[in-house]
C-alpha cells in the first residue's frame, strides 16, 4: 500500500444515466484484481435491493484498487462510482469533493445529455480534472448509423 499521497489518487465516474459508470467501475476492479473473474458480476457496487431492482446507481460506492507499473511501483486508485440520475445528483456532488479528478462518460449512441452537462459544470465548479470518456462505440446500432471511411 503506497503511503506516500503522490501515488494515491481519488477520482469519481460520472455520466449521464445508463452511460455505462457501473460496468466501468467493475470492470477497472477486474483489471486491477480487485475482484477476481469468479467473483466479478454485473454491477458489482450496486448491492442495495433498489439498485438491482431497477438496475440504476441510487448511491456512491467507493472501492479501492491497487495497480503496479512495470517498474514496480505501486499506486492507489480509489474510485467512485457514482449516480447518473437527476433525483440522486446530490450524491454526485458530494463525491466529487472527496476527488482528485472525474472519468467522464458520454455514450457514442446517446451522445451528450443533460445529466452530462450537469455533472461535467459540477465538476469544473470543483476545479477537478476532467477525463473525457466515449462509452460504447462497439454497440451494434452505432455500427448502423455511422458512415465507413471511404
Amino acid at each position: 500500500m503506497p503511503k506516500d499521497q503522490k501515488f494515491i489518487r481519488n477520482f469519481a465516474i460520472i455520466a449521464h444515466i445508463d452511460h455505462g459508470k457501473s460496468t466501468l467501475a467493475d470492470r477497472i476492479m477486474e483489471t486491477t484484481n480487485t475482484v477476481s473473474n469468479r467473483e466479478a458480476s454485473d454491477q458489482l457496487l450496486d448491492d442495495l435491493a433498489v439498485e438491482q431492482m431497477h438496475g440504476v446507481t441510487v448511491k456512491s460506492r467507493t472501492v479501492r484498487n491497487y495497480y503496479v507499473d512495470p517498474e514496480g511501483q505501486e499506486f492507489e486508485y480509489n474510485l467512485i462510482d457514482t449516480p447518473g440520475h437527476v433525483d440522486f445528483n446530490y450524491e454526485v456532488s458530494r463525491s466529487l469533493s472527496a476527488t482528485d479528478g472525474v472519468l467522464l462518460l458520454v455514450d457514442a449512441t446517446k451522445g451528450v445529455q443533460a445529466q452530462t452537462v450537469a455533472n461535467y459544470r459540477l465538476s469544473q465548479d470543483a476545479g477537478l480534472t476532467v477525463i473525457p470518456i466515449i462509452n460504447k462505440i462497439d454497440n451494434k446500432w452505432l455500427m448502423l448509423i455511422v458512415p465507413k471511411p471511404d
